[in-house]
């Protein structure tokens, strides 16, 4: 009897799918890149935390106010020159933001960091268009069969960026300066661009229907709400993220409570992240997909689970462990939603789709840190990790519960 073998490489094997990952390999570590510079400069420059917490503020409230308009566009008009113009357009932001805090940084003397605000503004305004096209290209790339073994690539791209990304970053700002860091920002911003246009376009299938900009919005909308799989997956994300996310704390954890100071602060920064990236070569080999809907509730109770050990560790390998935990976890629940968003949308409706997965995923990151630090204040450190912890596993119960077919999905 013969047994078949995973082809743990199959997506890369396509020619598209390989430029399309690495445009967004170069995207996001660039992102990574530049933001870790921004958030040192601001602080120096104001000697304010919350002038820190204000960055992400100011890229995802702007988000979400274009993110829906955003998929509606991806689904009604080309995806492929959305992108590119996007991309683009990034680019010459964050060009401007390296022009701002140059030299001598005359604006941010006069306005503080209220400049490098409105430019980050700007780019959460442009990635409101830029997700849903960007997002909605990939299927399109790959047959059905291989929607599980493109999530599994795409997220280890994207993990493997956001730990290189901050980690060379700051280490060719402290190595050069400022000046030589944003011009390496934009040249990878502009490979990205080049890669992304070596990508072939696929055609949409014709629109038969005409409904107003208001009317294919909501439909995308009551799509996601409509399928109870979807929208469960979708949700368990999104309160795992808003509950159990331990990262805008860790600052407090490195200095009072395990004492390791700032260098221990990015070992433990980079755990959740090295996790992920481990996790993702497993997923690639064995992917969590046959049992999806089981494997998705065991991943993110994990992760809640995990969560709940961190907070009460008092040992320092036993943290990074743990927040190591939290990173695989976090990655398996990211490929089965993703898979899951893949095979039950329509080519026409991949960009509303994405828009609303952007909005519940990418919102629940800012949000969830402000819930940590209010928490935090309010009921002190441990308390508040350990209250986001069981709170995801109050939401992985109910869901459990709610979502009947979410237990018996296999795909």
């Amino acid at each position: 009897m013969k047994t078949s073998k995973v082809d743990a490489y199959a997506a890369l094997r396509i020619p598209a799918f390989r430029h399309f990952l690495f445009s967004r390999f170069f995207l996001t570590f660039a992102i990574q890149f530049a933001e870790t510079i921004i958030a040192w400069k601001v602080y120096e420059f104001t000697h304010n935390k919350l002038a820190l917490g204000l960055i992400g503020l100011s890229e995802a409230l702007p988000f979400i106010l274009t993110s829906l308009y955003g998929g509606y566009a991806a689904d009604m008009f080309n995806r492929y020159k959305i992108v590119r113009w996007t991309l683009a357009l990034i680019a010459l932001s964050f060009t401007a933001i390296g022009l701002v805090m140059s030299g001598d940084a005359v604006l941010l003397q006069k306005y503080g960091a209220n400049p490098i605000y409105l430019l980050i503004g700007f780019t959460g305004l442009v990635r409101g268009f830029l997700a849903p096209a960007f997002q909605s290209i990939m299927p399109q790339l790959l047959p059905k069969e291989l929607y599980a073994n493109g999530a599994t690539w795409s997220s280890n791209t994207w993990q493997t960026a956001a730990v290189a990304g901050p980690a060379i970053g700051g280490i060719v700002y402290g190595f050069t300066n400022l000046e030589v860091s944003f011009v390496l920002v934009v040249a990878l911003m502009l490979t990205a661009l080049f890669l992304f246009a070596r990508v072939p376009i696929t055609e949409l299938p014709p629109r038969t229907e005409r409904e107003s900009i208001f009317d294919s919005i909501k439909s995308g909308l009551s799509f996601v709400f409509n399928k109870q799989v979807m929208l469960a997956a979708i949700s368990l994300d999104l309160f795992a993220v808003l509950f159990g996310g331990a990262v805008a704390l860790l600052p407090v954890f490195a200095s009072d409570i395990l004492h390791i100071g700032p260098q221990g602060l990015g070992f433990l920064r980079a755990a959740p992240f090295v996790g992920s990236i481990v996790m993702g070569l497993f997923l690639a080999y064995n992917p969590p997909t046959i049992h999806a809907g089981r494997n998705l509730f065991l991943a993110v109770a994990g992760f809640g689970l995990a969560t709940v050990g961190f907070a009460f560790s008092m040992n320092v390998i036993l943290s990074f462990v743990m927040l190591f935990l939290t990173g695989a976890f976090d990655n398996i629940s990211v490929v089965i939603r993703q898979t899951i968003l893949q095979t039950m949308t329509p080519d026409n409706m991949r960009g509303r789709v994405s828009s609303v997965n952007q909005i519940f995923i990418s919102s629940s990151n800012e949000i969830g840190a402000f819930e940590s630090g209010l928490t935090a204040q309010l009921f002190g450190t441990v308390p508040s990790v350990v209250f986001g912890g069981c709170m995801t596993m109050v939401v992985v119960i109910s869901t459990f519960f709610l979502a009947p077919k979410m237990r018996k999905l296999k795909l």
